[in-house]
């Protein structure tokens, strides 16, 4: 198992650090601007993330997370981004009790913390990356956390995945960083930057 696998919590502690300076970058006039998720506004990527989260933090909570639970879906009086940031700083926390759990169900498969914190870090720094390009803010995925996560994604996202959860992956430059090479790998499409 990779050391990254390993280390879960601490991976989705950093891409909730790293989200969290993303969401510095949203205003309330730019819920409505596309973002590199197709079909999806700034708003309805908000609401999807504080999903994930919610769904991570159940995760913790109740060792169980309910596939087919709604969608969350912040009112337009409510602003999404204080609820995703409280979401958020209180998710890393349910994470690290005095006795961690080992395994959390999922419909019905068993799976492990491990896989459930690192499939959760990957989701929350992406879209944190998402959030930050709709808001013409280039904040790339830090080189540390990025590099870590190359390390498992392939384990993470599958053939099967594309074009449905993922598009296809975009093929980097020479020498681009990590987090535009993650980013890519998801199909996303960023401004290259090199090392």
């Amino acid at each position: 198992m990779t050391a990254p696998l390993l280390d879960g919590v601490g991976l989705l502690a950093r891409a909730v650090d790293y989200a969290l300076g993303s969401l510095d970058e949203v205003s309330a006039a730019d819920l409505g601007v596309p973002t590199p998720c197709e079909d999806w506004d700034l708003r309805t990527l908000l609401d999807h993330l504080n999903d994930s989260l919610l769904a991570l933090h159940e995760a913790a909570a109740l060792g169980q997370v309910y596939p087919d639970v709604g969608d969350y879906a912040a009112g337009p009086a409510v602003d999404p981004v204080a609820v995703l940031r409280d979401r958020a700083t209180r998710l890393v926390g349910a994470w690290t009790p005095p006795e961690p759990r080992r395994e959390v169900a999922f419909g019905e498969l068993a799976l492990t913390t491990a896989i459930v914190t690192t499939t959760g870090a990957l989701e929350v720094a992406v879209h944190g990356w998402d959030v930050a390009r709709a808001c013409g803010a280039d904040r790339t995925i830090p080189a540390g956390l990025a590099d870590d996560m190359l390390e498992i994604v392939p384990l993470l996202v599958a053939a099967e995945d594309r074009p449905a959860r993922f598009a296809a992956p975009v093929e980097p430059p020479f020498g681009a960083v990590p987090g535009d090479r993650l980013v890519a790998f998801l199909g996303r499409h960023p401004e290259w930057t090199y090392r």
